[in-house]
């Protein structure tokens, strides 16, 4: 995998697979990049369980927080990586001795370890590094059109009356149901 560009397709099929996010240096502070990315993950349905050992037992917006990712009761789709490169190794191994184990290791904006890719892809995860999926989430669902973001996608989706539209990357909507947008996809398959 060439870690310096990744395809559309590449950071779509992540970001509408994995459901379950175990965010490794997430902030409960709210002017933090880690709170941010994690409150826009969970806003648009994603399961976030944030990892951080000096804040063990508190909460972010109402998730408990593990001290490291072996301590997270359920199974992780994906681990994304909220600290410096140098921490990434370690994470990887961590999340190699998951059972079953991660299915992709992101690594944040800034965070580039080749090492820990190689080490990850290895052993049969996907990759992302130096990238953030709240900002790839929004790229790609072109929500961030709307601030004048040139995307490199096209919508030809109306943006509502006196609200706020969220779009999607046809995937499940957060209250388990599907989207519109999926539903005409689905719907246009079948020929319905």
């Amino acid at each position: 995998m060439n870690h310096d560009a990744y395809p559309d397709s590449y950071i779509r099929g992540i970001l509408n697979t994995v459901k379950t996010v175990a965010m490794v240096g997430a902030s409960g502070k709210e002017n933090r990049p880690s709170y941010f990315a994690f409150k826009y993950l969970l806003e648009r349905g994603y399961r976030m369980i944030p990892v951080n050992p000096g804040h063990a037992g508190q909460q972010i917006l109402g998730k408990t927080i593990y001290a490291r990712l072996a301590d997270i009761p359920e199974p992780i789709d994906m681990v994304d990586i909220f600290r410096a490169a140098s921490y990434a190794p370690a994470i990887v191994q961590e999340a190699l001795a998951l059972k079953p184990r991660p299915q992709v290791i992101w690594m944040q904006l800034g965070v580039r370890n080749d090492e820990a890719a190689a080490l990850a892809e290895t052993n049969g995860m996907k990759v992302v590094m130096n990238r953030c999926p709240k900002i790839e989430y929004g790229r790609l669902s072109s929500e961030i059109a709307w601030m004048g973001v040139n995307t490199r996608t096209l919508s030809s989706r109306k943006a509502t009356i006196g609200g706020v539209q969220r779009m999607t990357l046809d995937r499940a909507s957060a209250q388990g149901g599907t989207t519109e947008a999926a539903d005409r996809v689905q719907r246009h398959r079948t020929g319905g």
